[in-house]
């Protein structure tokens, strides 16, 4: 019924739990903000992705060559014909395998991984704003968060777009997810933080230390028409 119904041999049950907090506690030198509001954004702030793009395109590959395999009558013909143009794209067999389990190994590592260090840091690096990146793509989760904006006239240019290695080759040449236009769905994605440069890049950092990931993928820019867009010379990375 929707692209998060799977077949699992246990049951899943989730939750949400919901709090009241002060907007900021009192301590021994200075007030601290309890938590980031959403709207916060100002033309001058970079922006943040802490997950990679890429987990939508990584987990169909994987399922494509799942069901080429299978000798089960009812076997996708389509996941069939696009696992075989994933061969065309890369001719050697053993090569193949090891590029699509390395990439699924990726994707997985990131869905598995918490939001949990990169929200704890967001109140002690001055984020102005920030929301997560899922279903919409980051292009659809960055126009959420302009739409949301109290600053008059607040867009986002998203420069770069920090991708699970190989995917942008797979939305190339085997089948179009949108990678590339940002809006390529993702599962258990990353956070969209907008927060002034020097902040960032010592945010980015600290991530990087606890083993996690962070790049500086955008800026909030002055925009009458408050658009969120991919630039002409947008950088990938892998």
């Amino acid at each position: 019924t929707g692209g998060q119904t799977i077949m699992n041999p246990w049951p899943i049950i989730g939750g949400v739990a919901t709090s009241i907090l002060l907007e900021q506690q009192s301590t021994t030198h200075a007030q601290k903000k309890l938590f980031v509001p959403t709207d916060g954004a100002i033309p001058g702030d970079v922006v943040v992705l802490t997950k990679p793009l890429g987990t939508q395109i990584a987990v169909n590959v994987h399922q494509w060559r799942k069901d080429a395999q299978s000798t089960a009558a009812a076997a996708d013909p389509t996941s069939t014909q696009l696992w075989n143009r994933c061969l065309d794209a890369i001719p050697n067999t053993e090569d193949t395998s090891l590029f699509v389990d390395d990439m699924m190994h990726s994707a997985v590592c990131s869905m598995a991984r918490l939001n949990r260090n990169a929200g704890r840091l967001m109140t002690e690096y001055a984020v102005h704003a920030g929301t997560d990146v899922t279903g919409y793509g980051i292009l659809g989760h960055a126009q959420n968060l302009v739409s949301n904006q109290i600053h008059p006239d607040v867009g986002i240019e998203i420069t770069t777009l920090p991708c699970i290695a190989n995917t942008m080759k797979i939305n190339t040449d085997v089948y179009d997810f949108g990678l590339f236009e940002g809006t390529s769905a993702e599962t258990s994605g990353g956070l969209l933080l907008c927060m002034p440069e020097d902040r960032a890049i010592e945010y980015c950092k600290e991530l990087t230390q606890k083993e996690e990931t962070a790049w500086i993928v955008g800026r909030v820019v002055h925009d009458p028409q408050c658009k969120a867009r991919i630039v002409n010379d947008c950088r990938v990375l892998e």
